[in-house]
């Protein structure tokens, strides 16, 4: 896969108008776009059909947990929406209904780990005895068993994901910041070359680019960087 391909520009806005202003400028240089909760509450859903529609990829990132119909169910429609890739929290029982939900589809079902704005405290105090890094591995080796197309984590546990879920799992890893940049309520980030290094297969990219002066300048200073990193 390319730099292009491997990137995920998150349109962290919240109106349409905004995403596809984001879209436009953005043009050839973007090809694959994440749609969390913020755009879906202001039409997102039917704007990442559009997307679809226009051969752009889209990372629906909706966190599904819930109990097993209701999961498959869920999944059986975003199948027919034509996505590319969908998060669920890493829950076994979960995990399993989508995978049977989904199985013969291209929808690359993806467990989320532990969130990249949560620390050792944060996880501690939600009720688990595992520190962060102990959980994504546990995570991740539960999302490998259930047959998912791959998982959501920090970079910082990449390369020991790697080594668990194998090379054809996705590992998505958001919390991504260039050198130098904000790094807003993410607590376990890495620069897109060290992530890619590390065992990353795709970049989660947001308000780096689209809150940029010139996001287009952003996001191809990025991809310059992820070539760079793959070349070496």
């Amino acid at each position: 896969m390319s730099a292009r391909d491997r990137l995920i520009v998150g349109l962290d806005v919240p109106t349409i108008a905004e995403a596809e202003k984001v879209v436009r400028t953005l043009g050839e240089a973007a090809l694959f776009y994440k749609i969390g909760y913020q755009l879906v509450f202001a039409g997102g859903l039917e704007f990442a059909r559009d997307l679809a529609k226009d051969g752009k990829k889209v990372f629906l990132d909706m966190k599904l947990l819930d109990i097993d119909n209701t999961v498959a169910k869920g999944v059986e429609n975003i199948v027919k929406m034509g996505m590319s890739m969908l998060t669920l929290h890493a829950y076994p029982k979960a995990m399993a209904a989508a995978v049977s939900a989904a199985k013969g589809s291209d929808l690359c079902l993806l467990g989320v780990t532990v969130l990249t704005s949560m620390d050792a405290k944060d996880v501690l105090d939600a009720g688990y005895e595992y520190d962060p890094h102990t959980l994504v591995l546990r995570r991740a080796e539960q999302a490998r068993i259930a047959g998912m197309g791959g998982v959501v984590c920090s970079a910082e546990e990449a390369k020991a994901v790697r080594k668990i879920v194998g090379p054809d799992m996705a590992i998505v890893t958001p919390g991504i910041r260039p050198a130098g940049a904000d790094l807003g309520d993410q607590k376990r980030v890495m620069t897109p070359a060290d992530a890619l290094k590390a065992g990353s297969s795709h970049l989660v990219v947001a308000r780096p680019i689209v809150k940029a002066d010139d996001p287009l300048a952003a996001a191809k200073a990025i991809l310059a960087e992820m070539d760079g990193a793959l070349a070496a």
